[in-house]
């Protein structure tokens, strides 16, 4: 049935293939105008439809770059309900800004400078407009996005879900041609098995190099040892010692379940679509539950739920060596 299935979808794909290959083609011969910029940017993206991991890695360079310059962030903002450029500001809301930007401000509001928009060549021109404006601007998910031409890509591809075993869509996940990856700086492998072996990490990357020409590293998913609400802190240990409930709006929270199941956590699992706009319906049949979820999600369902926690995760390289590699592409950033 499987096989059947991606055969009627083999023709919408060719079709897909074919609008995306020429959009690059004219972007290539100047039909289309990309713009560059003085400042440094750096894109984090990839050639698949959600779950690499883009906003943990975002928070990493966050960390990495906010001590030694002025960090600025620019995102789409995803499904959020204000129109064109919106500037973070104190009384700004996960609906003026979508929800993963609105936990990057929400956890960095005193080192990063914070815009969404559109149009990132329009983004990027407002913040450099501003009277002090990013000394260096991670461009969140906006590697389809052509008209900007980014200074570093890095490229993030889900461990079990690699863009060399994917299909474009419908049949599969890949929204962008795998040629494109040719671009990157460096690929980072995500939500890797802290077990992964040297011959299976050999085999991936023998795998990846035939489309990638760049280096590639690999990494883990770290979860806090404590889960948090607004005037709340427990250790995640005693938090799963009663039974909860999980709820995700995430691509692929199956990393996250197979996690709370190593830890011995009873739990009902709720899944919904990943950027998922809570209804009232849904709130009210929350209501009264014991809830833990995701940061993402939390942003969205804290200001209807009282007994509402989360757990932070955070992108961890499997290798100083990793880390070490990565650190090398900003050298001359």
């Amino acid at each position: 049935m499987k096989l059947i299935f991606k055969i009627v979808l083999l023709p919408f794909a060719v079709i897909y293939g074919l609008i995306v290959r020429l959009r690059h083609w004219c972007y290539n011969i100047g039909v289309f105008k990309v713009h560059t910029f003085a400042v440094p940017t750096i894109c984090v993206g990839n050639v698949a439809v959600g779950g690499t991991g883009k906003s943990p890695m975002v928070e990493y360079l966050i960390r990495q770059l906010k001590t030694t310059q002025r960090v600025g962030v620019l995102s789409r903002g995803y499904k959020r309900k204000s129109k064109g450029f919106v500037l973070a500001e104190g009384n700004s809301t996960v609906y003026d800004l979508g929800d993963e930007p609105f936990q990057f401000w929400k956890k960095f509001k005193d080192d990063i400078i914070l815009a969404v928009c559109g149009s990132r060549v329009e983004g990027i021109e407002q913040m450099l407009a501003l009277p002090k404006p990013p000394e260096v601007i991670i461009l969140d998910d906006a590697f389809q996005h052509r008209p900007v031409k980014a200074k570093i890509n890095i490229i993030l591809t889900a461990y079990g879900y690699l863009f060399t075993n994917d299909w474009l869509l419908p049949m599969g996940r890949l929204r962008d041609v795998v040629s494109r990856v040719q671009q990157a700086d460096i690929v980072v492998v995500t939500k890797c098995p802290t077990t992964l072996s040297q011959s299976e990490r050999s085999l991936i990357e023998k795998q990846l190099q035939k489309k990638a020409h760049c280096p590639i590293v690999f990494a883990t998913i770290a979860y806090d040892e404590q889960v948090f609400k607004e005037d709340e802190t427990i250790s995640l240990s005693n938090f799963i010692k009663k039974p909860f409930t999980l709820v995700t709006g995430i691509a692929n929270p199956q990393p996250l379940l197979a996690y709370l199941k190593e830890q011995g956590a009873d739990f009902q699992h709720l899944a919904f679509a990943d950027h998922h706009h809570f209804t009232e319906r849904e709130i009210q049949q929350l209501q009264g539950k014991r809830i833990l979820t995701t940061e993402k999600d939390y942003v969205r369902l804290q200001p209807h739920l009282q007994d509402l926690y989360y757990l932070p995760i955070a992108m961890q390289f499997l290798t100083p060596t990793d880390e070490h590699t990565f650190g090398t592409v900003f050298e001359n950033l």
